[in-house]
């Protein structure tokens, strides 16, 4: 089954490699098939895994404090390579990203969150019609 999801179809306008909704039974293979589009759209290896570390993050994140569930939208957008996690949570902003690791500074949360700006060249958080959307990128060298 795995076989059906590895290519990236080339007909989508947007730059469109992956678009899909995901549960916490999801994750593993979510994980596969970013790397797979990662590696396909040119991310070098050696940037690859922190990407793929940080979208399991924000995706985590989603299923444990968002409702369990979320939604992917990968995309090779102006020389990036950018994924969209949307839910359906009670929402977050930006501000609740630690400047410092958590735990140095007595918090016991946001290691993910702050991670994944650590690893990004580009990291947004905004409001959607319901929950939080946060997009992350990293250029494509």
């Amino acid at each position: 089954m795995l076989a059906d999801f590895r290519r990236p179809s080339h007909g989508e306008a947007d730059g469109r490699l992956l678009d899909r909704h995901f549960t916490a039974r999801d994750l593993p293979l979510l994980r596969v098939l970013v790397e797979e589009r990662a590696a396909w759209a040119g991310l070098p290896e050696a940037r690859r895994g922190d990407f793929v570390l940080a979208v399991d993050e924000i995706a985590t994140n989603a299923i444990e404090h968002a409702g369990g569930r979320g939604h992917l939208v990968l995309r090779r957008v102006d020389g990036e390579l950018e994924c969209t996690i949307s839910d359906s949570g009670p929402g977050f902003s930006e501000e609740v990203i630690p400047d410092v690791l958590p735990g140095l500074d007595g918090a016991h949360s946001g290691r993910g969150l702050w991670l994944t700006r650590l690893v990004s060249d580009r990291l947004a958080v905004r409001a959607g019609s319901v929950g939080s959307i946060v997009t992350l990128a990293m250029r494509v060298r």
